[in-house]
Protein backbone atom coordinates (compact mmCIF):
# COMPACT_ATOMS: atom_id res chain seq x y z
CA UNK A 1 0.00 0.00 0.00
CA UNK A 2 2.80 2.34 0.57
CA UNK A 3 4.45 3.95 -2.11
CA UNK A 4 7.91 5.92 -1.81
CA UNK A 5 9.55 7.39 1.42
CA UNK A 6 8.69 11.10 0.82
CA UNK A 7 10.49 12.42 3.64
CA UNK A 8 11.85 12.59 6.98
CA UNK A 9 10.73 15.60 9.09
CA UNK A 10 13.31 17.09 11.97
CA UNK A 11 12.05 19.68 14.34
CA UNK A 12 14.94 22.24 14.75
CA UNK A 13 15.22 24.74 17.62
CA UNK A 14 16.29 27.18 15.59
CA UNK A 15 14.89 27.27 11.41
CA UNK A 16 18.23 29.21 10.17
CA UNK A 17 21.13 27.46 11.37
CA UNK A 18 19.64 24.12 10.75
CA UNK A 19 19.24 25.40 7.00
CA UNK A 20 22.47 26.91 7.08
CA UNK A 21 24.11 23.80 7.77
CA UNK A 22 22.43 21.49 5.41
CA UNK A 23 22.92 24.01 3.03
CA UNK A 24 27.12 25.18 4.07
CA UNK A 25 28.32 22.00 5.42
CA UNK A 26 26.52 19.22 3.71
CA UNK A 27 25.92 21.59 0.16
CA UNK A 28 22.14 20.15 0.14
CA UNK A 29 19.81 22.18 -1.60
CA UNK A 30 17.75 24.24 0.71
CA UNK A 31 14.17 25.72 0.29
CA UNK A 32 12.45 28.66 1.37
CA UNK A 33 10.60 28.72 4.81
CA UNK A 34 6.72 28.31 4.22
CA UNK A 35 4.65 28.87 7.17
CA UNK A 36 1.59 25.76 7.54
CA UNK A 37 -0.97 27.89 9.57
CA UNK A 38 -3.14 24.39 9.55
CA UNK A 39 -0.27 22.44 10.51
CA UNK A 40 0.91 25.23 13.15
CA UNK A 41 5.01 24.82 11.72
CA UNK A 42 7.24 26.59 9.86
CA UNK A 43 8.81 23.91 7.08
CA UNK A 44 11.93 23.94 5.33
CA UNK A 45 12.51 21.65 2.52
CA UNK A 46 15.49 20.09 1.40
CA UNK A 47 15.64 18.32 -1.63
CA UNK A 48 18.23 15.22 -1.70
CA UNK A 49 18.20 13.15 -4.78
CA UNK A 50 16.14 10.55 -3.86
CA UNK A 51 13.94 12.23 -1.13
CA UNK A 52 13.43 14.99 1.03
CA UNK A 53 14.20 16.38 4.44
CA UNK A 54 11.84 18.42 5.92
CA UNK A 55 12.71 20.81 9.05
CA UNK A 56 10.27 21.87 11.22
CA UNK A 57 9.74 25.11 13.24
CA UNK A 58 6.57 26.14 15.25
CA UNK A 59 4.61 28.35 14.27
CA UNK A 60 2.24 29.76 17.10
CA UNK A 61 1.88 29.07 20.87
CA UNK A 62 -0.43 25.84 19.71
CA UNK A 63 2.24 24.25 17.73
CA UNK A 64 2.65 20.47 18.24
CA UNK A 65 6.37 21.00 17.49
CA UNK A 66 6.48 23.63 20.29
CA UNK A 67 5.31 20.47 23.08
CA UNK A 68 8.14 18.32 20.81
CA UNK A 69 10.57 20.57 21.10
CA UNK A 70 10.44 21.28 24.80
CA UNK A 71 11.05 17.03 25.77
CA UNK A 72 14.22 17.74 23.13
CA UNK A 73 15.76 20.82 23.43
CA UNK A 74 18.10 19.98 20.68
CA UNK A 75 15.22 18.91 18.09
CA UNK A 76 15.18 15.56 16.26
CA UNK A 77 12.96 12.86 14.49
CA UNK A 78 9.52 14.05 14.26
CA UNK A 79 7.85 11.93 11.78
CA UNK A 80 8.19 9.90 8.65
CA UNK A 81 6.44 10.48 5.80
CA UNK A 82 5.31 7.74 2.42
CA UNK A 83 3.01 8.26 -0.45
CA UNK A 84 0.12 6.78 -0.94
CA UNK A 85 -1.75 6.37 -3.96
CA UNK A 86 -5.32 6.76 -2.70
CA UNK A 87 -5.52 8.54 1.11
CA UNK A 88 -9.15 7.67 1.69
CA UNK A 89 -8.52 4.00 0.82
CA UNK A 90 -4.96 4.02 3.25
CA UNK A 91 -7.14 5.21 5.94
CA UNK A 92 -9.59 2.90 5.78
CA UNK A 93 -7.78 0.14 5.68
CA UNK A 94 -5.19 1.34 8.17
CA UNK A 95 -8.50 1.88 10.50
CA UNK A 96 -9.21 -1.77 9.62
CA UNK A 97 -6.64 -3.10 11.13
CA UNK A 98 -6.64 -1.41 14.38
CA UNK A 99 -4.66 1.82 13.29
CA UNK A 100 -5.36 5.11 14.71
CA UNK A 101 -5.73 8.10 12.68
CA UNK A 102 -5.17 11.22 14.48
CA UNK A 103 -7.12 14.47 14.48
CA UNK A 104 -10.45 13.83 12.55
CA UNK A 105 -9.73 11.55 10.33
CA UNK A 106 -9.93 13.91 7.64
CA UNK A 107 -6.93 14.51 5.12
CA UNK A 108 -5.62 18.00 5.55
CA UNK A 109 -3.74 19.81 2.90
CA UNK A 110 0.05 19.47 3.59
CA UNK A 111 3.12 21.53 2.57
CA UNK A 112 3.29 20.42 -0.77
CA UNK A 113 -0.25 20.72 -1.13
CA UNK A 114 -1.65 17.07 -0.99
CA UNK A 115 -3.84 15.51 1.47
CA UNK A 116 -2.07 13.84 4.45
CA UNK A 117 -2.96 12.07 7.41
CA UNK A 118 -1.12 11.03 10.48
CA UNK A 119 -1.04 7.75 12.24
CA UNK A 120 -0.80 7.70 16.11
CA UNK A 121 3.14 6.32 16.84
CA UNK A 122 2.13 3.95 19.26
CA UNK A 123 0.44 1.79 16.40
CA UNK A 124 4.30 2.24 14.30
CA UNK A 125 6.65 1.49 17.11
CA UNK A 126 6.73 4.41 18.48
CA UNK A 127 7.43 6.41 15.09
CA UNK A 128 4.94 9.16 13.74
CA UNK A 129 3.66 8.54 10.49
CA UNK A 130 2.36 10.41 7.87
CA UNK A 131 0.76 9.80 4.94
CA UNK A 132 0.28 11.93 1.64
CA UNK A 133 -1.33 11.06 -1.67
CA UNK A 134 0.63 11.71 -4.65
Amino acid sequence: MIGRLNHVAIAVPDLEAASAQYRDALGAKVGAPQDEPDHGVTVVFIELPNTKIELLYPLGDDSPIKGFLEKNPSGGIHHVCYEVDDILAARDHLKATGARVLGSGEPKIGAHGKPVLFLHPKDFNGCLVELEQV
